[in-house]
């Protein structure tokens, strides 16, 4: 069984830092593609990044900000968090795709508060 693991979430300062890891377990098998989604009450979950091996996009609202990281091989990916605000404020779900099957963390809390 294939688990994703997050952490690093919780409460966070408008202007601060906050830094989310994920980490598989049950496989040692890489990945062809990391990210991160997040999901707000009423809102549709969104893709925030992505990276693919040295290829990495990230969503308009949080370029410049966030910054995306990860090893493939190891299956960890990190999104540190610069300058959260209000609107960041979500669950945090770390995805991992390899060929055409996905694989998702269970979710960690993001609360920014101003």
């Amino acid at each position: 069984q294939v688990q994703l693991v997050e952490s690093g979430g919780g409460l966070a300062q408008a202007g601060g830092s906050l830094k989310l890891s994920c980490k598989a377990s049950g496989s040692i098998r890489g990945v062809d593609t990391m990210g991160w989604y997040r999901q707000a009450p009423g809102k549709q979950r969104e893709l925030v990044a992505r990276i693919s091996y040295g290829d990495s996009n990230y969503a308009d609202s949080v370029k410049g900000r966030f910054t995306i990281s990860g090893d493939h091989a190891k299956r960890t990916v990190d999104l540190q968090m610069n300058s959260p605000k209000p609107e960041d404020t979500a669950v945090y779900y770390c995805l991992q795709r390899r060929r055409d099957v996905d694989y998702w963390g269970q979710g960690t809390q993001v609360t920014v508060s101003s």
